[in-house]
């Protein structure tokens, strides 16, 4: 996949599931399955049932998120103020979520684990913590 997408593409990724009697198999491959060369990747897990992770949004960096284990929401609120929920349960699924997208993990199942790969490495100047500031970015590109 190329490394150029369109900022404003949030999209469900399908992975390669392979069944076999012993148990399923997915995985994901840079530039086969997600369109950036994965450079840091971190999961959130014990987080209590029916709680939310506080939002945030990147300058930069695409984030592929995956439910690894149970289930959970990725909250999308657009700058106009919309909102679309997007549940994710199952480990062969995955929420691209490109730079400048306002999300939030919410409404999480008992051992639930959330993996997100992301197209850069940490860095703090990268995350936008309040959703006013993303506006406000937005409207000035």
């Amino acid at each position: 996949m190329s490394e150029i997408m369109n900022r404003q593409e949030l999209k469900m990724v399908t992975l390669p599931k392979i069944c076999d009697r012993r148990g399923n198999l997915t995985f994901i491959q840079n530039g086969d399955h997600i369109p950036f060369d994965m450079q840091r990747c971190y999961w959130i897990y014990d987080v209590p049932a029916g709680r939310q992770r506080n939002g945030h949004a990147f300058r930069e960096a695409y984030e592929l998120i995956v439910a690894m284990s149970g289930s959970f929401e990725v909250v999308i609120t657009h700058p106009d103020g919309t909102v679309e929920r997007h549940l994710l349960n199952r480990s062969y699924y995955g929420l691209l979520v490109p730079p400048m997208t306002w999300r939030e993990l919410d409404n999480f199942s008992t051992n639930s684990v959330a993996m997100v790969l992301t197209s850069t490495t940490y860095s703090p100047e990268d995350y936008i913590r309040d959703f006013d500031t993303l506006r406000k970015e937005v409207s000035d590109e």
